[in-house]
């Protein structure tokens, strides 16, 4: 199968970039007042001071849309079916946890999302790294971050119950 068209690649990532910007943009329209917000729990030691999250999840979403894009240029969505519905499906989830974190304030809740999500980030790096071992190598550093998120949010919900519920 021959690759795509110069001016087809140039447009799939550029909807790659629209598609993971865009569960950004979701999950920032949720966390509105989450620096007042978060500023207000009690926080274990370990936890990074809040202006790190803008730059790392910024990063990390070029990334995955970057990944994603590799993927997607090994025969498009009908080649890789699995794969890709495995990273929009995460996508999804990515975009819920700050909603119900941040603007429902349920921790267990949002510990639930982020365990699945980080099954599903699993999953999607084996599959993408199967289809292309950089598209797979992309998402390490997602992996990892979402790692530390989860037991940062289990830590939260623990030291707040009264906020997070």
């Amino acid at each position: 199968m021959a690759p795509p068209s110069v001016k087809r690649q140039i447009i799939g990532l550029g909807c790659w970039l629209v598609a993971c910007f865009a569960a950004a943009a979701v999950g920032a329209t949720a966390s509105v007042q989450a620096k007042s917000f978060y500023g207000l729990l009690e926080q274990p030691a370990w936890a990074p001071p809040p202006w790190l999250f803008g730059p790392v999840w910024t990063a990390l979403y070029a990334m995955m849309a970057i990944a994603a894009w590799l993927v997607w240029r090994r025969g498009g969505y009908r080649a890789q079916p699995i794969a890709l519905s495995l990273f929009v499906a995460q996508l999804v989830l990515n975009a819920l946890w700050s909603w119900i974190f941040f603007a429902w304030q349920c921790g267990g809740l949002a510990l639930v999302d982020i365990v699945v999500l980080w099954g599903l980030i699993v999953a999607t790096l084996i599959c993408f790294w199967r289809a292309r071992p950089l598209a797979g190598a992309l998402l390490i550093p997602y992996l990892l971050w979402v790692s530390f998120a989860t037991v940062l949010n289990y830590a939260l919900w623990r030291l707040n119950p009264e906020v997070l519920g």
